[in-house]
């Protein structure tokens, strides 16, 4: 099995309209069977995940957010932050490469995708504003993890 240098981690609540694309992010890029790609779904992100941290080059995590004036796709190079910020549930990324670096010694270059939602009420329907910063946070993820990736293969999966 090759080395894993990349990880997507896409988090969120699938059950929870808009607020599952993160999760579907991770799905999509998992399907595109990369080597040295590894992909997550996860619900929220938790300390265990260190573990897998410290082991890559490269972390992406993906997320939803509340689009109000904007709907583009955000991104958002990260640094460990504050421990003093951490406690068991938290959905702060910069807090779990805090952990990670003081843990292992070590934790990867890292940033954070987050896709525009407007519906984040209970349902599995995906609002047409997800589903195009979906297409966008694919081809960025694609330009970091594997540039030559040919773009008809991005969307492919039905977002």
């Amino acid at each position: 099995m090759a080395s894993v240098k990349n990880l997507i981690i896409g988090y969120g609540n699938s059950l929870r309209s808009d607020d599952g694309v993160g999760v579907r992010v991770a799905e999509i890029v998992a399907d595109w069977n990369l080597p040295e790609v590894r992909s997550l779904v996860l619900h929220q992100l938790t300390p265990e995940l260190t573990a897998e941290l410290a082991q890559v080059d490269l972390v992406i995590f993906v997320d939803a957010y509340q689009a109000t004036d904007t709907n583009a796709v955000k991104l958002y190079s990260l640094q460990p932050s504050d421990l003093a910020k951490f406690h068991s549930h938290f959905g702060d990324p910069t807090v779990l490469l805090s952990l990670t670096k003081a843990i292992y010694g070590r934790c990867p270059q890292a940033w954070w995708v987050i896709v525009p939602g407007v519906n984040f009420q209970l349902g599995d329907r995906l609002s047409s504003i997800a589903q195009r910063g979906i297409c966008e946070a694919l081809v960025q993820i694609s330009n970091w993890i594997s540039p030559n990736l040919v773009s008809e293969k991005l969307c492919t999966k039905s977002v």
